[in-house]
């Protein structure tokens, strides 16, 4: 549905997970995009890479084959080629040959390579009367900002409940097939939804009950989608960005079993798709949070107890000392979502800073001051506290690099390259997405997808170290936070 308030998205799954079947399509006109029946594939010859897998991906293809150029993606012994991005550790679990979810959190697994175009087969089984699941398709590898459950995707809807209609009589969504875009993706509807929403309802009814396989047949090739159940083509999604992007199987709150999960990659796109119908490469990258805990982070000896987590969601009362990585880490790529709370520590005078990281002045010489609602934390790289990126409210906005900017050995360059180019911070109260990649001694950092700090240099930087999540004596909250190794 359209952009709802993120809190208000968080307390209504949050109800849902709690009552195991939840109504989230209600709130969000999204396509969902069903996939369908898996023709028996027999008769295999020796695994053979398509054509276009280097370029999609990087990497050939694994699994024995279940068809002409056609290789299954679940082995059906574990779960090899996949990555839990946000699930619990027995979340999906191989069972029987199969690949059962319990519902439970939640969450999303994804395949650990991208896909362009493919034709996808695969079975799915609810225990449930009324059982909810889905798939996602050209998806992002982590969650997007605002939420910490979903990535920005395709969904093609893997449900079972009764028609949903509003007040006025018009159908909202089935559990036939739906396919709505979700968190950011773009489509269009293959026929009008009729409350105009970003959502293609099905036009035949031909999905089993519970206990019963149907079978999903998704087909997704030049930003085209068709979604066919139990062989019969019922939904689908045109004009859809991004098209280059993950496989995902959702979990949201009843047990569902897949299996025979099948992909035939087709023609890669000639020329080349633009940088924005492409994902971010997640090769590699695992979350900092193991969803339940402060497992793999440290506090400060006599400190503890002032970050907690709840939710999926690490919060920070402000009393405590800085949250560190028990790992360390050379080259990555960071990716934090932060978001302040309403709590401050007063209001003071801070300084403008100019694009050469010095302080603005008016004509008579004085620092040109603007009151702001007191507000400080960042996040340490490398294990120290000067190579941090700050996450403030001061003019100048979050990214800047404290320890470098302000230092006077530094040259006028480098103390430059650390004043952010743009204040990109969102409002006090909403998620804020921050990208850190940190190479050799070079930083950059993109905030809410605008680039702030670009590819400066920290002379002296430590070549490994912790992270830490800064405590300033200010509360703040961090979710979705995700690292990629860089070698």
């Amino acid at each position: 549905m359209a952009e709802r308030d993120g809190e208000e998205r968080r307390r209504r799954w949050k109800q849902v997970r709690i009552a195991r079947i939840r109504c989230m399509r209600i709130c969000t006109p999204s396509l969902v995009i069903v996939l369908a029946s898996l023709a028996s594939l027999v008769g295999c010859a020796s695994p053979q890479p398509p054509a276009n897998a280097a370029r999609v991906a990087g990497i050939a293809p694994r699994g024995e084959q279940c068809g002409p150029d056609c290789y299954r993606i679940f082995n059906g012994k574990d779960l090899s080629g996949w990555v839990s991005v946000n699930c619990f550790s027995d979340t999906f679990v191989a069972r029987d040959g199969m690949l059962f979810c319990t519902g439970n959190p939640t969450g999303f697994i994804r395949t650990d390579r991208m896909y362009e175009n493919y034709v996808l087969d695969f079975d799915w089984k609810h225990e449930a009367k009324e059982g909810n699941a889905g798939l996602f398709v050209w998806s992002d590898p982590v969650p997007s900002s605002a939420q910490n459950m979903f990535p920005r995707a395709i969904e093609v809807q893997i449900m079972l409940t009764p028609d949903v209609k509003d007040k006025e009589g018009r159908l909202l969504y089935t559990g036939q097939g739906d396919v709505f875009s979700i968190w950011g993706s773009k489509m269009t509807p293959l026929r009008p939804h009729p409350a105009g929403w970003e959502r293609t309802l099905p036009s035949e009814r031909v999905t089993k009950g519970a206990g019963e396989w149907n079978h999903y047949k998704v087909t997704c090739n030049q930003g085209n989608i068709t979604v066919e159940i139990n062989g019969h083509e019922v939904s689908g999604a045109k004009d859809v960005s991004p098209r280059t992007g993950y496989i995902c199987l959702e979990s949201e709150g009843s047990p569902i079993w897949f299996k025979d999960i099948c992909v035939k990659e087709l023609p890669a796109a000639v020329p080349a798709l633009a940088a924005k119908d492409v994902v971010m490469e997640g090769t590699g990258m695992r979350r900092l949070f193991d969803g339940k805990t402060l497992g793999g982070w440290r506090e400060q000896s006599g400190e503890e107890g002032h970050w907690t987590f709840d939710d999926g969601v690490a919060k920070f009362d402000g009393k405590g000392d800085s949250l560190w990585t028990a790992e360390e880490f050379g080259d990555f790529e960071l990716v934090a979502d932060w978001r302040w709370t309403k709590e401050h520590q007063g209001k003071i005078k801070r300084p403008m800073i100019g694009a050469d990281g010095t302080e603005e002045r008016d004509a008579a010489g004085n620092v040109k001051e603007v009151e702001i609602e007191e507000r400080d934390s960042g996040i340490y790289l490398r294990g120290n506290s000067k190579s941090q990126v700050n996450i403030w409210g001061w003019p100048c906005g979050s990214g800047e690099v404290w320890g470098y900017r302000t230092d006077p050995s530094m040259p006028a360059s480098v103390r430059a390259a650390c004043t952010p180019k743009v204040r990109a911070d969102k409002p006090i109260g909403e998620w804020n997405r921050m990208v850190i990649r940190m190479v050799g001694d070079r930083l950059t950092v993109d905030l809410n997808g605008q680039r702030v700090i670009d590819n400066a240099q920290l002379p002296g930087v430590p070549a490994t170290g912790a992270i830490a999540l800064q405590s300033h004596g200010c509360p703040i909250q961090f979710e979705n936070v995700f690292i990629r190794p860089l070698k």
